[in-house]
This record gives structure tokens, C-alpha cells and sequence, in this order.
């Protein structure tokens, strides 16, 4: 047995050596990498254990200069760093080129990353998270929707109509909330655009309960009967049960050769197996975000800036009225290219956008190692491409802090520098209607009123409002004439 023992000592000893080796190998390449990795991330600091930076960015973020949490780490560390924000290691960019790539990649290299709460609300089929073909598809067809000049001509007189109709109401010395009267009008646009349902009960039962279901989108991720989330789940239950009818009836009547004219016919008529009636209609549900939030928003700040700066507001009331002057000349009204030609209001909104920054960012997860620039992104890690920190860069904005509609003149909106509506495959499909309803808005009412802005602030968190629903005491114009021109000479006037 001596020999036996001998042989099978060897053989054990081989086999502990063989694994230690292969053991050893293993970890010294990982070590080789983990070292690789730490020199190429970009510097900065993960915060406290668990929570990380979450809570100084949140704080910075309620503030009046929310981008105050970036300033103070790109002076330490550079305009790309890393961090560990809600739960995930971060990079977090206010480098523009850097932006840009992420943007402009494909799910190859960073697919979209949201809190919990908000996945769940949105669903894995919603437009915001699938990824690949689907995603294109769906994207593609509603974008080539929303740019046809069909859809553009009807939203411009539906938009005229209510907005006349709501002005209509408005009395001399009567105080009139921008925030809430927009969001009516704009609701009711997107909707009809959606899937078609016109004013009434089952349009105000809608707004009811996306009022319920937008309350949750930044909420703590509970489930339980009584939550926050628990309360916008059953909301988008209902909202689903009514769409999923309006569906239903349109694949019907489509049978019979229906026109498209609103976004549901057009994903019907497509005809894909993988459109179902739960997709299209967990997909309107997330269309009607910017209903709510974002061109309201947008319309409702562009007043508290012209408010504030009397110069620019002149400007746009010299343009509009003496547009309107020469359509009436012609016995017509204003058509969708008009309010898009109107040079001075389209700058407006541009700087109202650059200044707003509506959607201050947006987060992606890196689905593998990528380098961008020398910064190396691992698998796994978030990126969080912060749009104000670079629509307020100074050395990108001269006076970055005053509104200047001027400043877009000569300059070119394609620039990577300006990405209000985000970019590449994701670039929001609605962004020509979005400045199309803030004209029409703001050329009625300063064809139409003169008013003063009550003070009103901005809140930055969890998503851009006036805190007071920015309060105007409106009074109507006597008259309609064309205003001398006006010519800028210098910054005066301009806001501080």
C-alpha cells in the first residue's frame, strides 16, 4: 500500500498545485484589470457607504442652482467624475462631446436606466426602456407622425380654438395661473393627437387619473395598498381599461379603411404582431408625459422670463402683432408655417429651453466597458449626462445666466453643446410640436393681453414648475397696431 499512498500524495499534490495556479492566474489577471480600470475611471468620490452622494445631490437639487452639486465636483475633478448616486457607481458628464456620445450610442454600448418607481409605472414595453428594433419601430412611427403636415395644420387650429375659447374668460385685472391654464389646453391636445378622444367625461376622467399616475412617477418603490405607487399603479389600471376600448373600436373601424388621425391608428395600421393593445396603450399612457409636464412647463417659463425682461418681450410682441396685421390684411389666420417662421419667437423658446433645461438629464447603464474621450465607463456602472450643466457653461454661453433670445441669431442649434430634447435614437419625437403649441400660446396672448407677473419661483426637483403656478394680472389689449421696430444696440434691458 506504501507505493499506492505515494502515488496518490503526488497525484493530490498535482492537483492542489494545478488549481492554485489556475486560481492564482485568475485573480492576477482581474487584479491586472482592476488596476487597468482604477487608473482610467474618472477621479472623484463615491460619498458615504450605501447611500453614496444621493442625498447632497437631492438636497442641490431642491436649491435654486441645483447644478451647484456638479460645479463643486468638476472644480475638484474635471467636467467628467465619478460618483455613486441612487443606489448605482456613477459617471456623471457635463462635458458636452461627452453627452453627445452617449446620446448619439445605440444599445450596444448603454441602454436607458430609471429609478425603480418609474419602471414600474412605465412597464418593460414602454418606448422609454425597450431597446433594439422594437424600440426604432415604435419611435419611428410615431415620429414620422407627429412631423407630417397633416397632424401639424389640425393641432394648429385645435390649439388656436382652445386657446381662444380659455382667453375668451379672462377679464381686466384678473389673475390668471399660466402653470394650470396651460396644462388644460395642452392636455387636451396631446390626447386628441394620442387617440382621439375630444373633450368631455371620458376626457375628463383621463386627466383625473393621470393627474393620479404622475404623482408616483418619483416615488418611493412600496407597492403595498395605501402607497404612493400602490395609488398610480391602480391610476394607470383605469387609464389603461379606457384606451385599450378606444383600441379596440379603431381596429374595427380600421378594418373598414379609416384614415389615421391620431398616433393609435397609426401604430394599428402597421400591423406588427408585437404592437399589441398592451403595448400601444401603455405607450400613450407615456406619451402624455409632456402634457403635464413638459410644454406647459415650457410655455409657463417663457412668461416668467419675458416677464422679466421687458426688452425681449417687446420684440416678441412687435413680431407677432405685426404677423397677425398682415394675415388679416388677407383675410386669413395664421397657419402652422407661420408660427414657425417667426424668427424672433422660435428664438424665444430656444433660450427659454437652454435656460428652463425641462429635463435636466438623462441616465444610461453601461452595457459594457466603453471608453468615451479617455474616460473609462465600466460594465454595470450608470452614466448621468447632465444637459444644465452645459446649457449653463459660460464658456459656452456668454452670460449664461441671462435670458438673451438674441444670443441664437447666428448660432446653431445643432451644436452638441444644445440637447433640450436629448438626441439620437431617443431625440423626443414631439419636439416641433412642442415649440409649435408654445407659439401659438404665447402669440395669442401677447397679441391679445398686457399683464404683471406676481413673484413666483422656480422648483428644480423632481421635476421643473413654478411653486405658485406663475401668477399673471392679465389686461386685454384695446387695440391691435403694428409696433415700431426695435433694434438692441446693447444689453440693456435684458434680464438680470
Amino acid at each position: 500500500m506504501g507505493p499506492n499512498l505515494w502515488k496518490m500524495d503526488n497525484l493530490f499534490i498535482t492537483w492542489v498545485a494545478t488549481t492554485v495556479t489556475v486560481l492564482a492566474t485568475i485573480l492576477w489577471n482581474k487584479l491586472r484589470k482592476w488596476r487597468k480600470t482604477s487608473a482610467q475611471l474618472p477621479r472623484g468620490s463615491f460619498g458615504w457607504p450605501l447611500i453614496g452622494e444621493t442625498l447632497d445631490f437631492v438636497s442641490c437639487s431642491y436649491s435654486s442652482r441645483p447644478e451647484s452639486f456638479m460645479d463643486k465636483r468638476r472644480l475638484l475633478h474635471g467636467k467628467v467624475f465619478k460618483s455613486h448616486l441612487f443606489g448605482s457607481p456613477t459617471i456623471v458628464s457635463t462635458d458636452a462631446e461627452v453627452s453627445r456620445f452617449v446620446l448619439q450610442s445605440d444599445a450596444n454600448k448603454f441602454v436607458p436606466w430609471y429609478p425603480k418607481s418609474l419602471t414600474e409605472l412605465m412597464g418593460k414595453s414602454s418606448i422609454l426602456l425597450i431597446n433594439g428594433s422594437l424600440q426604432k419601430r415604435i419611435h419611428g412611427l410615431i415620429g414620422t407622425f407627429f412631423k407630417s403636415p397633416h397632424l401639424k395644420a389640425r393641432i394648429t387650429g385645435d390649439m388656436q380654438c382652445y386657446v381662444l375659447e380659455a382667453m375668451k374668460h379672462w377679464k381686466d385685472d384678473q389673475l390668471i395661473y399660466i402653470q394650470e391654464e396651460s396644462k388644460r389646453i395642452v392636455f387636451q391636445i396631446l390626447v386628441k393627437g394620442l387617440i382621439g378622444l375630444e373633450p368631455g367625461e371620458e376626457m375628463n376622467f383621463l386627466k383625473q387619473q393621470f393627474r393620479e399616475f404622475i404623482a408616483g412617477l418619483m416615488s418611493l418603490p412600496v407597492k403595498l395598498p395605501g402607497s404612493r405607487l400602490y395609488k398610480s399603479l391602480q391610476a394607470k389600471k383605469r387609464m389603461v381599461m379606457l384606451i385599450e376600448k378606444i383600441i379596440q373600436e379603431k381596429r374595427k373601424n380600421n378594418k373598414n379603411g379609416c384614415t389615421q388621425r391620431d398616433a393609435v391608428d397609426v401604430l394599428i395600421k402597421d400591423g406588427s404582431d408585437q404592437l399589441t393593445d398592451d403595448l400601444i396603450s401603455d405607450n400613450m399612457i407615456d406619451l402624455m408625459i409632456p402634457a403635464e409636464d413638459s410644454v406647459p412647463i415650457l410655455m409657463t417659463l417663457a412668461i416668467k422670463y419675458l416677464s422679466e425682461c421687458p426688452l425681449a418681450l417687446r420684440r416678441l410682441e412687435q413680431e407677432n402683432i405685426n404677423a397677425k396685421k398682415r394675415k388679416s390684411l388677407l383675410g386669413e389666420d395664421l397657419q402652422w408655417t407661420d408660427y414657425m417662421s417667426l424668427s424672433f419667437t422660435q428664438d424665444v423658446i430656444t433660450e427659454t429651453l437652454r435656460m428652463g433645461n425641462i429635463i435636466s438629464g438623462i441616465m444610461r447603464k453601461a452595457v459594457r466597458d466603453v471608453e468615451i474621450k479617455g474616460h473609462f465607463i465600466p460594465k454595470g456602472w450608470c452614466i448621468l449626462t447632465y444637459f444644465r450643466s452645459v446649457h449653463l457653461d459660460e464658456s459656452l454661453y456668454k452670460e449664461a445666466y441671462k435670458f438673451n433670445p438674441w444670443r441664437w441669431k447666428d448660432k446653431d442649434m445643432g451644436a452638441c453643446s444644445f440637447t433640450p430634447f436629448g438626441g439620437g435614437q431617443r431625440l423626443c419625437p414631439g419636439l416641433d410640436l412642442a415649440r409649435l403649441e408654445a407659439s401659438i400660446f404665447l402669440h395669442h396672448l401677447v397679441t391679445s393681453f398686457t399683464w404683471v407677473a406676481e413673484e413666483d419661483h422656480i422648483i428644480n426637483f423632481p421635476t421643473v414648475r413654478m411653486k405658485g403656478g406663475m401668477p399673471i394680472r392679465v389686461r386685454r389689449k384695446a387695440k391691435e397696431s403694428p409696433i415700431p421696430a426695435i433694434t438692441r444696440g446693447t444689453n440693456n434691458g435684458l434680464a438680470k
